[in-house]
């Protein structure tokens, strides 16, 4: 009686999920044909199924050869490369499906069968359920699509990681675009936190988009992040600096009795003087704080004898009608311009220092700089949500995060690639607390993440999620552990996986890799990965452009998957330029140019007038036109 076409071979060793197989002497490796499609066999990552009744255990082929060999048989095995050994992964049946874990184990003699595309159909073919989102492909069958399982993509978090050029940003760009078709997903909230401004593009027809010094003729909004709604130390970091012992607490004191006197004058549902504290996100001028500690370290003082300090006047410098020459503006971050001191013995009024005891200096003349440097408008002049010096302000945090949240758009994207880098990854802590403390709290209501989850991206997270710059470690640690009670998820894009903190990638229920080639970053993501396929990664190497192998708790079993990829009109702005135009590229880059070209009129004042305005795309003004000398 003729083989089975699908036999492999037979159970000779089982220990836990691990299985080695010896093949059978019929079993030709290499290409074998069944019903008119072609199938690899006995190669590592290749499916392998076991039939037991009514159940078909499901593995993966993870090592072929004498290195599969049980070491019982090592000594005594001829043809040592008839082995495999096969990591078991799952089991299906006709009726129930196909479910990740095992029930049952098989025994030895149980016949292994290569998998038909007729039973990955069994485990993948979904694509009518609203849970499952097609990305793509299986690599080894292209009539079978990659479906991937949003409700555990979102909750239980998520990375793609691949080294540059492999495919990520087109791979989310793909997925995003996927996930916010209007038909299927019309309550989808996600916000992406672009630091290099590469999604605008893409998305611009599905997502609203915040960005630092906007530009509303192209359809931008301006991103505000108000000082005020950041905690003390995210507020602190970003504005004097390092500040310790009794020169913080003298600071903590100052900014709550600013807050409860603007809370006195401007109540605010929620809080009062008794429940207020530092922490509490209550508008206050930091103007005012600058002012008054500059003026309580620098001022000086006319003082005549038996006269208190408490009763002193200012010495300000006044002009030749006897008018303060610079009297200062809390507003505008302007000191006073004091006279000298003057000592003099004999003197009835002397000029003296104040009798500060704080030792800021440094650290209030770095914000008073930050407050007159127009690329932190965003942080210290919000627009609407600026407060005057008593506290008032236009508009309240509510109308920021109906922006960031409620938009009727399903995309938002945070354009932070005109922040300074200096606080980025501050800003990037920021942002994603003040969204993680609003679904905390806004839980049980609709507007919370418990009826309408949120999906965090977070690009090139290794820039921010190291042991370096703990303010975004800090948040994403928290939304990593906590954030799927809560409604909120993660998707981490890196190129550097290794870079990134081990704890908030273990949490990534689900990975996408794509081609890795450096070795450290490989071992990463093998140690992360929930299922223990190792050798699964050791294809990363080789994975061709948009190609990537996905494990983890959205997928039922690990794949290898070509990504689709998506429209033209929605390539991220990320792709490698041409350095030679004409035939085939894999850049994807389709600008003019290349060094295989002719050169046209060049005109470097408008590369400069970017570079000024910090915009690559502006075209509004006509620069000025230059002639090499």
């Amino acid at each position: 009686m003729a083989a089975l076409p699908t036999l492999l071979g037979t159970v000779e060793s089982v220990s836990g999920g691990t299985v080695q197989m010896k093949l059978s002497p019929e079993t030709i490796s290499g290409l074998t044909f069944i019903e008119g499609r072609g199938y690899r066999i006995a190669q590592i990552g290749a499916f392998v199924r076991i039939p037991l009744g009514f159940t078909d255990l499901y593995g993966i082929v993870s090592q072929i050869g004498a290195s599969a060999v049980p070491e019982r048989l090592a000594a005594v095995e001829v043809h040592g490369n008839r082995w495999a050994t096969i990591e078991l992964i799952g089991e299906a049946s006709q009726h129930a499906g196909f479910t990740r874990g095992l029930s049952q184990f098989p025994t030895i003699g149980d016949v292994v069968h290569l998998v038909t595309e007729q039973n990955l159909k069994l485990i993948y073919g979904r694509p009518d359920e609203p849970r499952y989102v097609r990305i793509g492909h299986l690599s080894s069958a292209e009539s079978i699509p990659a479906l991937v399982d949003i409700e555990r993509l979102v909750t239980r978090h998520s990375a793609v990681v691949g080294t540059t050029g492999s495919g990520k940003s087109t791979t989310v760009s793909g997925i995003l675009t996927a996930l916010s078709e209007s038909q299927t997903y019309p309550s989808a909230r996600v916000v992406v936190v672009d630091i290099h401004g590469e999604y605008s593009k893409a998305l611009a027809d599905r997502a609203t988009i915040f960005r630092a010094n906007g530009d509303t003729k192209k359809g931008e909004l301006p991103l505000y992040v108000p000082y005020w709604a950041m905690s003390f130390d995210e507020l602190i970091t970003t504005s004097l600096g390092l500040v310790e012992g009794r020169d913080r607490g003298e600071v903590i004191d100052r900014i709550t009795d600013l807050k409860r006197a603007a809370l006195e004058q401007w109540p605010r549902p929620g809080v009062n003087k008794d429940t207020l504290n530092v922490d509490t996100p209550v508008p206050f001028s930091i103007n005012r704080l600058w002012f008054d500690l500059h003026c309580d370290m620098r001022a000086t003082h006319y003082e005549k004898p038996g006269q208190s300090q408490s009763s002193a006047t200012w010495a300000l410098e006044l002009d030749s009608n006897k008018s303060p020459i610079q009297a200062g503006d809390a507003m505008a971050a302007i000191a006073p311009r004091f006279l000298p001191l003057k000592d003099e013995k004999g003197d009835p009024e002397k000029i003296r220092l104040s009798r500060s005891t704080l030792s800021l200096g440094r650290n209030v003349d770095a914000l008073g700089s930050r407050l007159r440097d127009p690329r932190y408008d965003f942080m210290f002049r919000p627009g609407p949500f600026l407060p005057s010096t008593d506290g008032q302000v236009s508009a309240d945090l509510d109308q920021l995060l109906a922006g960031w949240l409620g938009d009727n758009k399903p995309i938002t994207i945070l354009d932070l690639s005109g922040i300074p880098t200096s606080v980025q990854s501050q800003i990037v802590g920021t942002l994603l607390r003040v969204i993680y403390d609003f679904l905390f709290w806004a839980r049980d209501i609709p507007e919370g993440g418990r009826e309408r989850p949120v999906l965090v991206i977070l690009e090139e997270a290794h820039a921010y999620l190291n042991e370096r710059d703990q303010a975004a470690l800090t948040a994403v640690k928290r939304i990593a552990k906590e954030g799927r009670k809560y409604g909120i998820g993660m998707m981490l894009v890196s190129q550097r996986p290794s870079e990134i903190d081990s704890t908030i990638l273990s949490q990534c229920g689900t990975l996408l890799a794509m081609r890795l080639t450096n070795s450290t970053d490989r071992q990463h993501i093998s140690g992360s990965a929930m299922d223990s396929l190792s050798a699964i990664f050791d294809a990363l190497p080789v994975l061709r452009t948009g190609e990537a192998i996905i494990v983890g708790e959205a997928v039922s079993l690990p794949l290898r998957t070509v990504i689709d990829p998506p429209h033209r009109d929605r390539t991220p702005d990320s792709a490698d330029p041409r350095v030679v135009t004409g035939g085939d590229s894999e850049t994807g880059f389709e600008g003019p140019g290349g060094w295989n070209q002719v050169r046209g009129p060049e005109n470097y004042a408008d590369a400069l007038l970017r570079w000024r305005r910090q915009d690559p795309r502006t075209k509004d003004e006509e620069p000025v036109k230059t002639e090499m000398a």
